[in-house]
């Protein structure tokens, strides 16, 4: 049924703007929840989501594949939520077209809802090279529920299956695939694991503890095509080899989804292009998530878009001081038992930057920590974790860690301890700004 477009309304005789948020996904909805913190009935708010369901937490996607978590457990915002908050969500209904001398937005099924200020939050899309075979009906991206529902499916009655990629979520279907009692082969193009996260020694660590999961890998391992007619029945491998599937996973990576902006006349490169606001060519349109581009760069994961919607809604808002800095990148997986960490740069590019390292491969413990002009500027962290958050803390403030750089790589504690010996009050005082700063962003991200 088509949607009509609602005039903007007026309460307690003000007018209110209209703002359509075209992604119903982690992304716009966070720019929202910051909007109606700073602003609480400033807007007219429209949502529209191309999936049925209401926003959920799609980083936990792997968690239910897994079954450590239910589909209602990653639900963020039910639908209750948008009737209190006076949110009018049309769920199930992609955009298709931006008008936007008109200020509209047209929806597949024919209906048109109109804009004051439109957010555009259409996130990514799986790459898919030219593969022969993806369009098998038992090979499947890993990106949304409907992706998951399949996977669990197919987990209940096929024995054996492919996932291409071993990065983040390539690694995360695999083992969610092989929880739920599959046999699972994982095809890698470079020769270690998550290569853009983790230096060789940690992805050495990885690669040993999953293969004793009862992973196999295919690592240098270029596909060249899925095998079968039907239904895929094999995965074939540049050099000769072939892995039997029942169902194959594709997880190689993502791509901005920038159709829609493009349509519309918007300037685009890889993704969306906005600047420090958040807006892009067009004042009255913003853009956050995996779908931008920003300063030649572009997004995949949590904490850079929790910072973009911050600045989003701020400026939406009102607040036209908010400017968007990119904060240090994080990454880390969720295979139940094997802990991984990585921020910032992996390796010494030069002689200005230095690594200080500690490793036992024996008992599948690595911390690597990098530092250029006494700063943070990366680490590694396999095995034992918990010191992430200060490390990514470090970096984004700049610290001088000289006083306790011989300490860096044990942790917190024992740098806690350094400064303590050398000034009591000083490092009492470090530490509880420190605490009182790190924990609240950590546990947003």
């Amino acid at each position: 049924m088509a949607v009509a477009p609602r005039p903007s309304e007026t309460v307690n005789n003000r007018w209110r703007p209209k703002l359509v948020v075209v992604g119903n996904g982690m992304a716009g909805m966070r720019a929202v929840e910051e909007l109606l913190s700073r602003a609480p009935g400033r807007y007219d708010i429209t949502v529209i989501g191309a999936e049925v369901h209401t926003n959920y937490n799609r980083i936990l996607l792997s968690s239910v594949l897994s079954g450590d978590k239910t589909l209602d457990d990653i639900v963020l915002n039910p639908p209750d939520w948008y009737d209190e908050h006076g949110i009018r969500l049309i769920a199930g209904n992609r955009a298709t077209a931006i008008d936007r001398a008109a200020r509209k937005v047209t929806l597949a099924d024919g209906g048109v809802v109109a804009y004051d200020k439109l957010l555009l939050a259409t996130g990514s899309k799986p790459l898919a090279p030219p593969i022969p075979g993806l369009g098998l009906p038992n090979v499947r991206a890993f990106r949304d529920i409907a992706d998951v529902e399949a996977m669990i499916g197919a987990a209940t009655i096929a024995r054996r299956a492919v996932v291409i990629g071993g990065g983040l979520l390539g690694l995360e279907a695999a083992w969610g695939l092989r929880r739920r009692g599959m046999a699972v082969a994982l095809v890698h193009l470079m020769p270690t694991l998550m290569e853009r996260q983790l230096d060789v020694a940690a992805a050495t660590l990885l690669r040993r503890d999953l293969d004793a999961r009862g992973i196999e890998f295919f690592m240098n391992g270029q596909t060249e095509e899925i095998l079968g007619t039907d239904r895929a029945e094999a995965v074939l491998l540049a050099d000769g080899r072939t892995i039997p599937a029942d169902f194959v996973v594709l997880a190689i990576g993502i791509r901005p989804n920038v159709e829609l902006a493009r349509a519309a006349g918007l300037d685009v490169n890889r993704g969306i292009l906005v600047g420090d606001d958040m807006a892009t060519a067009d004042p009255d349109i913003y853009a956050v998530g995996e779908c931008i581009e920003h300063n030649g760069q572009v997004f995949g994961l949590v904490a850079p878009i929790w910072e973009q919607a911050t600045t989003c809604g701020a400026r939406l808002a009102g607040e036209l001081d908010a400017v968007y800095v990119p904060p240090p990148i994080f990454t880390s997986l969720k295979i139940t038992g094997v802990d991984v960490f990585s921020a910032g740069v992996l390796a010494a590019a030069d002689a200005a930057e230095e690594e200080i390292t500690l490793h036992d491969a024996k008992g599948s413990l690595y911390k690597k920590v990098i530092l250029r002009d006494d700063k943070v500027v990366g680490s590694v962290l396999y095995g034992s974790v918990a010191d992430g958050p200060w490390y990514v803390q470090l970096m984004r403030d700049k610290t001088d860690v000289s006083a306790f750089r011989d300490q860096i790589v044990f942790g917190r504690v024992f740098a806690e301890q350094a400064l303590a010996a050398s000034s009591p009050a000083e490092a009492e005082t470090d530490v509880d700004t420190d605490r009182a700063t790190v924990g609240p962003q950590w546990k947003a991200a």
